[in-house]
């Protein structure tokens, strides 16, 4: 592990339905399940766990994949990368299926909402588990889902590009729990063809004003000389500057969660 990376993380393990996972902890007060993108618990991840904990929430990383600390590489993310799209449990190519990891997730929001306390849980998808965030709706204690990147099904036809990642049932639950009042935020790149355009428009369409959808410019010619590559928003592609869309993303947010879970 990279342990400076990861300072100020309590690491300890998880079990649930035979399966152990190490998680990270930083901070008090109530759980938001951070769940990386690939290839893990990057440096840049980490960094936003601890941006989590400054709210007065627990940030809470699980490791699905890679190694916790570990800078991202080419050849490391790929292989990552490879693992994940041929393992069952992440329907990577799959419409109308909830990855079969979002159990596992959901009984750790219900672990983590005992141990913290406070109202519910809050969750963080970012590219590969962007969707996660969706599927774990379905625990009545979810109350502040975030879609960062959001990326499976991969993109590949358009009926992937508009899939949002979750069976049809799973879907009528966070139909039901938005009209309830739970709100779901997702965020990307407005060139990001691997979270495509079309998935937030079929959110929209699913959820109406229960879906924010924050897309940030990075066209060719932007302002802020966005890469048109640009994927990770709140991680690796994040500027820190105030006025910077990536930080004002972040600030988004981090108001969410405040607003659901600090009452």
């Amino acid at each position: 592990m990279g342990v400076d990376a990861l300072a100020g993380y309590q690491i300890g393990d998880f079990e649930h339905g035979g399966t152990i996972r190490t998680v990270l902890r930083t901070g008090t007060g109530p759980a938001v399940i951070v769940i990386s993108e690939m290839p893990g618990i990057t440096p840049r991840v980490a960094e936003f766990g601890r941006r989590v904990a400054t709210i007065g929430c627990t940030a809470v990383l699980p490791s699905l994949f890679g190694t916790p600390g570990r800078r991202p590489t080419l050849g490391y993310s790929l292989r990552m990368l490879t693992r994940g799209c041929v393992s069952r449990e992440f329907t990577a190519f799959m419409r109308r299926r909830t990855s079969p990891v979002t159990d596992w997730l959901r009984a750790l929001a219900a672990f983590e909402h005992g141990r913290c306390g406070g109202p519910g849980v809050g969750a963080i998808g970012m590219c590969f588990t962007g969707g996660f965030a969706l599927g774990m709706m379905v625990d009545d204690r979810m109350l502040a889902p975030v879609l960062s990147q959001p990326s499976l099904p991969l993109p590949f036809g358009a009926r992937q590009r508009r899939s949002v990642g979750i069976s049809d049932r799973d879907l009528e639950v966070v139909r039901e729990r938005v009209d309830e009042g739970v709100c779901v935020l997702g965020l990307r790149f407005s060139e990001d063809g691997i979270a495509p355009a079309e998935r937030f428009e079929r959110l929209r369409e699913e959820l109406g004003e229960g879906f924010i959808g924050v897309e940030l410019d990075n066209s060719p010619g932007n302002p802020w000389y966005i890469s048109k590559r640009a994927h990770s928003v709140l991680t690796e592609e994040f500027v820190d500057e105030p006025g910077h869309p990536t930080r004002e993303a972040l600030d988004r947010v981090l108001n969410h969660l405040a607003e659901r879970l600090l009452v």
